[in-house]
């Protein structure tokens, strides 16, 4: 079956009537929004970074294209390399509708009827084509919880209407809602439709029995592996509401959406450096656009866990643990990951300086009983999809990548007190950037890395050892730090 298929967007929130406005009067729904982006070259000039936008790039890259004609919606043949945009939003124009924005719900059922539009006007009464129809899902904001009522909510979908959705990715959706100053909002906050972000009217719309403290599951109803969440990790840069939403969220946010709420339970996601929207945002940028087509038409996924074997101590505080004084700290794991030839992107970045660092407590990784687990919880630190239609004859079958890592600690307490003698910022216990070199060999892979902080990336480095679908990838420091990185490769297309 071929990757392509119809692409629906699906565009998030406006607020007030004027931003309804602004949204309706947009052909592509902000779609088609680009950036420009001031970047500094090794000499200390400056020049324009231009993102076209998702649209013109999936006309330009991909070869797909709109479905307006002569000024009508889904009027020209659909093929499976057409972009839809859901104007769900149209009903809520005074000039196109009652003035009145849909309900979630009711903007799901829409949805659910639009792909069987676009089914029927693709597969006409072919049985074969029917059966093999999909589209793929692409929102931003709230148009993930849109989708996902539309997938969970058994009174609007079923399993045969799942069926059609190949894939959906999400642009900074607030799977687990929003929260403001630490507060998720309250759910009889009906003004403007704000209520829509509380968990207990989440918990209803997406059919989510009981009283869930979170609501971020696609409680069986879709596969998660083909849902992808792209969250943003930049609050700075966030304008709307004069300021003020990013001051509320915190930094640990895109400025709208909580690091911690914008992607749901066991689906793959990547954290970029961007805000919820403006001219930083997450879905007019290269890094989203990267991200979307790699998971949309990329047939290669890699997962990197890593396994700790050994944390140690500064030496004044080993000595204190020594002496029989209790000792915890809790430790950041950094990844950046950036595929061989990308300028301008990276497929994701999780550090400490914006917040989005994995955390993870000593116990956690090292005595899990302790901490009330069944086993270690070893970082997952990415989870990255490769095109290899990509690779061109010059160079060859080697998927390329490099991995930036580093491994530090919070502040060591010892009996209950911080821990300050000795102690420096910016310490590490690890750090270094591998490259990884990926070749098909037949059902498996040949996969050679290469720690570059000290070498070229042009040798052609050691081999990672292969354990069952897993390859191992031994990582230490001088201060005594072990550690495996643990690759899972596996095909998807």
């Amino acid at each position: 079956m071929s990757q392509f298929h119809p692409i629906i967007y699906v565009r998030g929130y406006a607020m007030t009537a004027s931003e309804i406005a602004d949204t309706v009067s947009m052909p592509y729904m902000g779609f088609n929004l680009g950036a420009t982006k001031v970047r500094q070259s090794w000499d200390g000039t400056t020049y324009k970074q231009i993102f076209e936008s998702p649209m013109v790039r999936l006309l330009k890259d991909y070869g797909y294209k709109d479905a307006f004609s002569d000024g009508a919606e889904v009027d020209r043949e659909i093929t499976r390399k057409t972009v839809i945009i859901y104007r769900y939003y149209d009903q809520a124009d005074k000039d196109f509708g009652e003035g009145k924005p849909l309900s979630i719900p009711a903007a799901a059922l829409q949805l659910r009827d639009l792909i069987a539009n676009v089914r029927r006007q693709l597969c006409g009464e072919d049985p074969e084509l029917l059966e093999d129809f999909r589209v793929h899902l692409v929102a931003h904001s709230m148009g993930g919880l849109v989708c996902r009522c539309m997938l969970q909510n058994d009174g609007i979908s079923n399993p045969s209407v799942r069926k059609m959705v190949d894939k959906v990715f999400t642009y900074a959706t607030p799977h687990n809602g929003i929260e403001m100053a630490g507060i998720n909002v309250p759910s009889f906050l009906g003004l403007w439709d704000i209520n829509n972000f509380n968990r207990k009217t989440m918990a209803d719309y997406l059919s989510l029995e009981g009283k869930p403290e979170r609501v971020d599951t696609l409680d069986g109803k879709f596969d998660p592996n083909r849902f992808f969440c792209l969250v943003g990790t930049n609050q700075q840069d966030y304008g709307a509401a004069r300021g003020v939403s990013r001051w509320l969220a915190g930094k640990m946010s895109d400025g709208l959406v909580a690091i911690e709420n914008a992607s749901v339970q066991g689906a793959p996601r990547a954290f970029v450096y961007r805000s919820h929207s403006g001219p930083y945002g997450i879905v007019n940028s290269e890094d989203g656009f990267q991200n979307l087509v790699r998971f949309l038409f990329g047939d290669v996924r890699v997962d990197g866990v890593m396994d700790v074997e050994s944390l140690p101590l500064p030496p004044s505080v080993e000595k204190a643990r020594q002496e029989g004084r209790r000792v915890r700290a809790s430790y950041y794991f950094e990844a950046t990951v950036s595929p061989r030839g990308a300028r301008s992107f990276r497929l994701t970045e999780r550090r400490k300086e914006t917040f989005s660092a994995v955390l993870r407590k000593f116990d956690e990784m090292m005595n899990p009983k302790q901490a009330g687990l069944d086993s270690a919880r070893s970082p997952v630190l990415f989870s990255t999809f490769l095109d290899s239609s990509k690779i061109t004859v010059e160079r060859g079958r080697t998927m390329v990548m490099t991995v930036e890592l580093a491994v530090s600690a919070t502040d060591y307490f010892v009996d209950g007190a911080l821990w300050a003698e000795h102690r420096v910022e910016g310490e590490y216990l690890y750090r270094d950037t591998l490259t990884l070199k990926m070749t098909p060999a037949g059902d498996s892979w040949n996969l050679r890395y290469v720690t570059t902080d000290e070498q070229w990336s042009e040798r052609g480095g050691s081999k990672a050892e292969p354990n069952g679908d897993n390859y191992l990838i031994p990582l230490s420091s001088k201060k005594g730090f072990k550690a495996q990185l643990r690759l899972i490769l596996r095909r998807t297309g």
